[in-house]
């Protein structure tokens, strides 16, 4: 009896987490006397050379049908493993989208509350900014920022849907993007900046009238805090930018999540992130210091939390200093089941009934004969 891994095939053929093993049992007396007769060649030859080569290659010939006629398959299933590395729980997932929704609604919230506090330009004109100094405004500029956004989110939301451990993926990108937002109902609120052009035209201040505040989240709410929609017409919003948080981490996990060979879409998604960014200031509608500040944190918190996701040795070092960040305890919760890098696989987002493919091999158990007749 013989024992060969081979190939694998049948209904089980994708399954990643099962070797297949394939026992060869041969069950013909002829092939060992066959055998006992290639293994001594030497008492039966003749002295003729040729002729010995001759009968030589009919015999192995002859030994190769033998083994072919003869034998049977039995295919067994081995689990590697009955642990899951990276369990959905979209639970968690669920969780962090609450958390992202929370922040992006406090955020409008306070868009309208400093909005009361922007100083009038007549009083106190824009600060003065060098990128500003030397490229004058453009008065469209900002709507190609506002269309590579959309158009990134988009391409992001597409590649999420096709991805295979989408709830691990998903769960980070909501993370990040809550934490981020709550970062600058922080800044925002604590630092209050004049407008960084004269063209801007905020709306008029509520200071004592909550029902028109209410009415200004919900507006702004319902057209996606876009210019172009015309549900922002706030001020205030400044320190720092909204739109260079999305355009860096939609572009941040597009390449993150992607095969490293499509580089020609890593490279338009770059364009179109690098481009909606300077037209931010070719625009004037927000200032140079907004730009840097944003993408400084936003690329150092996507790195920090995902050099801790990759890296299982440093979760539990004494000498990591990235434990020592505040939403440690919130990474832990999240990542606590997730053992190893999540690999970069695509699958449908909806997979079809079992009934929908027709295999006659039921299970590894039964023997299955492939005798050459």
């Amino acid at each position: 009896m013989a024992v060969s891994q081979l190939p694998d095939s049948g209904e089980h053929s994708n399954d990643s987490s099962y070797q297949h093993v394939e026992v060869m049992v041969t069950d013909s007396p002829h092939m060992q006397t066959t055998s006992s007769r290639l293994t001594h060649p030497s008492q039966d030859a003749p002295d003729n050379g040729h002729q010995d080569n001759g009968r030589s290659s009919r015999l192995s010939r002859g030994f190769a049908k033998v083994l072919r006629k003869n034998q049977d398959y039995i295919r067994i299933r081995v689990p590697e493993s009955r642990l899951d590395r990276l369990p959905p729980e979209w639970w968690k997932t669920g969780l962090t989208f609450l958390w992202a929704g929370f922040n992006l609604f406090c955020t409008t919230v306070m868009i309208t509350v400093v909005n009361d506090r922007v100083p009038d330009k007549s009083v106190n004109p824009p600060l003065p900014d060098k990128f500003f100094d030397y490229v004058p405004r453009v008065e469209w500029a900002f709507t190609i920022t506002e269309v590579n956004g959309m158009i990134l989110v988009m391409a992001w939301f597409i590649q999420w849907l096709l991805l295979k451990h989408k709830s691990i993926i998903g769960r980070r990108f909501f993370f990040l993007m809550g934490t981020l937002y709550l970062y600058r109902i922080i800044t925002m609120y604590i630092t209050t900046l004049p407008v960084p052009s004269m063209h801007m035209n905020c709306a008029p201040k509520l200071y004592d009238d909550p029902i028109g505040k209410v009415h200004r989240v919900l507006q702004l709410l319902s057209g996606g805090g876009l210019s172009i929609t015309g549900s922002h017409m706030m001020c205030g919003d400044f320190l720092y930018s909204g739109h260079t948080v999305m355009l860096t981490l939609t572009f941040l996990f597009i390449r993150e999540y992607s095969p490293r060979s499509l580089w020609w879409y890593h490279l338009i998604c770059w364009f179109l992130s690098a481009v909606g960014v300077v037209c931010i200031l070719v625009a004037h509608e927000h200032y140079s210091v907004d730009v840097i500040v944003a993408y400084f944190i936003t690329t150092r918190l996507f790195w920090w939390y995902h050099t801790l996701a990759n890296n299982q040795s440093l979760r539990d070092s004494p000498h990591n200093y990235l434990n020592r960040v505040w939403w440690r305890f919130f990474f832990r919760f999240m990542e606590r089941n997730v053992t190893t890098t999540v690999p970069c696989t695509f699958s449908w987002p909806l997979s079809l009934p079992a009934t929908c493919f027709k295999n006659p091999c039921r299970r590894y158990s039964k023997v299955q004969s492939v005798r050459e007749e």
